[in-house]
């Protein structure tokens, strides 16, 4: 194998690199502040930040970050660039966050309720929450950067597969809606999404760590040495799609017994729903109408079946957990989805089944120590997450 040092330009340009991402996520940082993370002389840092001002890839302001000492300004990303409309879509809802050039939130979250039965009327709303913004900011040229549930390839822009669609051919979603608006538009995986949200936006992420999404489906990203794992092929994270039961029921994915069969919220209220058809009426259950938050409050009410069912949705978790994460050695995981509500005491059946770590012999306190939690960013803050794919292609090209 053939390997070389690094050079002086080599250099520089990791030093760009590592400069840019600090002000992506602290947004503003004085020449001190910028030395302190880095590790860099004064001297270093200014000539650098010379360059990146020069090159228009920073703005600087003469507005002091301490009161302490001389103080030569702070350093941030320019207010005046292009702003990037966020939003995570499905075939029912599409919720959106604008944000500005510097990716902090502008205005209202918002969701709308679409019911798309078809890919036209799936971009149609897509479109229309983008008009929507535009009369708004009428001078701003406003991006797009879409979560989309299913598997997705970010190369191309096409939404492969959507498991709640009514339909199953692909969509090219990028390139019709960069055709129609005449905007640019990244398209990624919605856990990509919760990932890039996580990486970018929760100081405590390290860099290694996991995203497991339990809702209407169940799905996962990994972050790997600080960078989003997607595979060769885009499915990266398919954990839902792991098989716990060869002899389960069919999944939409063609197979029988994946996880998602037994353990998401779908599978739990069609459980749910057989076995009520069975009983006497019940006047908290309907089977006919059943939705995730009266399960989600069955559970905290002590049902005794519906605790039986999410206890054992949960260790099927658990365990399909622990195969992918030794395989990975990754021991920090945050939980999203709207299975979250079901609290503390799911969450603990999960790590149970989980364990530690081989590799973990179990002592809270060091840096690296097995973590399992619920994530804790906002709504806004997690489909923000997408617009970071704009950040993360910007710092590429340094």
């Amino acid at each position: 194998m053939q390997t070389s040092g690094l050079n002086n330009q080599r250099v520089r340009q990791i030093n760009r690199q590592t400069m840019m991402k600090l002000v992506w996520q602290h947004k503003r940082l004085s020449k001190s502040q910028f030395s302190q993370y880095t590790g860099l002389s004064i001297p270093a840092v200014s000539k650098i930040l010379e360059e990146l001002v020069a090159d228009g890839k920073l703005s600087h302001s003469h507005e002091n970050l301490s009161n302490r000492g001389i103080n030569s300004g702070s350093y941030q990303i320019p207010p005046d660039g292009d702003f990037i409309l966020c939003m995570n879509v499905t075939p029912t809802s599409i919720e959106s966050q604008l944000c500005d050039a510097q990716l902090s939130p502008l205005g209202e979250f918002e969701t709308i309720h679409t019911h798309a039965s078809t890919p036209q009327a799936l971009l149609a709303a897509i479109e229309s929450v983008w008009r929507n913004q535009g009369k708004i900011w009428p001078k701003k040229t406003i991006n797009l950067a879409l979560g989309i549930h299913g598997q997705v390839d970010p190369i191309t822009g096409v939404s492969q597969t959507m498991p709640q669609a009514p339909w199953r051919e692909p969509i090219e979603i990028k390139y019709l809606l960069e055709e129609k608006l005449g905007i640019s538009v990244r398209v990624d995986n919605d856990c990509v999404m919760l990932a890039l949200a996580e990486k970018w936006q929760n100081p405590s992420s390290r860099q290694d760590f996991c995203v497991i999404n339990v809702d209407y489906g169940i799905g996962s990203s990994f972050v790997i040495n600080g960078q989003i794992y997607r595979g060769s092929l885009y499915g990266s994270g398919q954990i839902g799609h792991t098989i716990v039961n060869p002899d389960g029921m069919a999944c939409d994915c063609g197979r029988y017994g994946c996880l998602e069969t037994v353990a998401s919220l779908t599978a739990l209220k069609k459980q749910a729903r057989i076995w009520l058809k069975s009983q006497p009426i019940s006047p908290k259950l309907d089977p006919e109408t059943l939705t995730s938050t009266q399960l989600i409050t069955a559970w905290h009410e002590g049902n005794e079946q519906v605790r039986r069912w999410v206890e054992s949705a949960a260790n099927a978790i658990g365990l399909s957990l622990y195969n992918f994460l030794n395989i990975l050695n990754i021991n920090q995981i945050w939980f999203y989805g709207r299975s979250c509500g079901f609290g503390d005491e799911w969450l603990a059946t999960v790590a149970r089944q989980i364990g530690f770590n081989p590799f973990d012999h179990g002592d809270a306190l060091k840096v690296n120590a097995t973590q399992i939690s619920f994530g804790q960013l906002t709504r806004p803050q997690q489909v923000m997450g997408i617009g970071y794919l704009y950040v993360e292609a910007a710092l590429s090209e340094e």
